[in-house]
């Protein structure tokens, strides 16, 4: 497994991260984005908060079709460098539509993040990054 235990643990605690994803001709994309950790895999719902175009038109969504390769980091930074960290996830994406797993990790995500509980997602795709990579450092 690309993940352990204690990084697995931490991407479940940390509210937010950034997933890289690069169009076709390789020009990146970096967005924050809400995540859950599942073993391997990290999902992120497509949500309601406001888009400039539909959900399968985002960039993210388009950048993922066409070349599948993305980076997820997660990091913490305060004037104490003994305790800054990153961890710097490396994988492949697909867009999860409803079904059995999406079903799952939605409720993953709405026990992390209660704002979810009021929406309506349960038709949302969804994004699935597999974990094939991970790195990471700490100052402590």
């Amino acid at each position: 497994m690309a993940l352990n235990d204690a990084q697995i643990d931490l991407l479940n605690r940390t509210p937010v991260g950034h997933l890289a994803t690069a169009d076709g001709k390789g020009r990146p994309y970096v967005v924050p984005f809400c995540f859950v950790c599942d073993g391997g895999v990290i999902y992120s719902i497509l949500d309601g908060k406001p888009k400039s175009s539909g959900l399968r038109r985002l960039r993210r969504v388009r950048n993922i079709l066409d070349n599948p390769r993305v980076s997820v980091v997660i990091d913490h930074y305060e004037a104490d460098w003994t305790k800054i960290w990153f961890l710097l996830v490396q994988g492949t994406a697909e867009l999860l539509e409803p079904g059995p797993e999406h079903a799952a990790a939605l409720v993953r995500l709405r026990s992390k993040y209660p704002q979810y509980e009021r929406m309506d997602l349960d038709e949302n795709p969804m994004v699935k990054v597999i974990a094939e990579r991970a790195t990471g450092w700490n100052g402590g």
